[in-house]
């Protein structure tokens, strides 16, 4: 089961990179690749699922087996929604005209894929290496994805104040935006799975967040 959660890991994290990469080139071709892509992860993550609910009545596991097999399949289902928050951003930018504000959001928004799939791969490794002091990094990280999403949002509104036009690409942005911090969200919570399974209690302080929170 941890090979397949490996893998699965894998696949969402390329497919919020290659979305990145459509959106930044403009390429509906690449969008469609990664559109495609989903059904592979959705299948893997159903497959984990039932792996792990097939252990779990086979051998009835002791308290310690059992917090990590819930691990996985609570975190398998995260890296599923991470698949479709990169579904959403290459449905977006098959939808964006080409004379989208590209210019340094595009960017920046790479950057915010970059850092939430480093997040991704360090709560991955975190929750199968059993890593209290990694998963906890991760965890306090995740209010780096949000700051660079509140300054994103804040330069796409002066944009839309600028000329009406500008209104509907921003929006598209603004919604490629969010998802991708939605994806950074999905990264803390494995990273939160893996305190669980390292320390047998879950985190008592509340998320650290940027502040500005517009929903979408």
């Amino acid at each position: 089961m941890q090979a397949h959660f490996l893998k699965l890991s894998g696949l969402a994290e390329q497919a919020l990179m290659d979305a990145a990469k459509a959106l930044e080139s403009l390429d509906s071709q690449a969008a469609e690749r990664v559109i495609a892509s989903d059904a592979a992860i959705d299948e893997l993550e159903e497959f984990i699922q039932m792996e792990a609910a097939s252990l779990i009545a086979r051998r009835a596991p002791t308290a310690s087996d059992l917090r990590r097999v819930l691990g996985v399949m609570r975190a398998a289902h995260s890296l599923e929604r991470v698949g479709d928050y990169a579904k959403n951003v290459a449905k977006r930018t098959r939808a964006l005209p080409h004379s989208a504000p590209l210019e340094g959001h595009a960017g920046t928004i790479r950057r915010m894929c970059t850092l939430v799939v480093q997040l991704l791969d360090e709560a991955t490794r975190a929750l199968v290496q059993k890593d209290a002091a990694l998963a906890t990094a991760v965890r306090r990280r995740d209010l780096d994805i949000d700051q660079m999403y509140n300054t994103l949002f804040r330069s796409l509104f002066t944009y839309m104040m600028e000329s009406p036009a500008n209104i509907g690409p921003s929006m598209h942005l603004h919604f490629i935006a969010k998802n991708i911090e939605r994806a950074g969200d999905h990264a803390t919570t494995i990273a939160e799975q893996a305190l669980y399974l390292a320390t047998g209690t879950m985190p008592r302080e509340p998320r650290p967040k940027a502040g500005l929170e517009v929903e979408s």
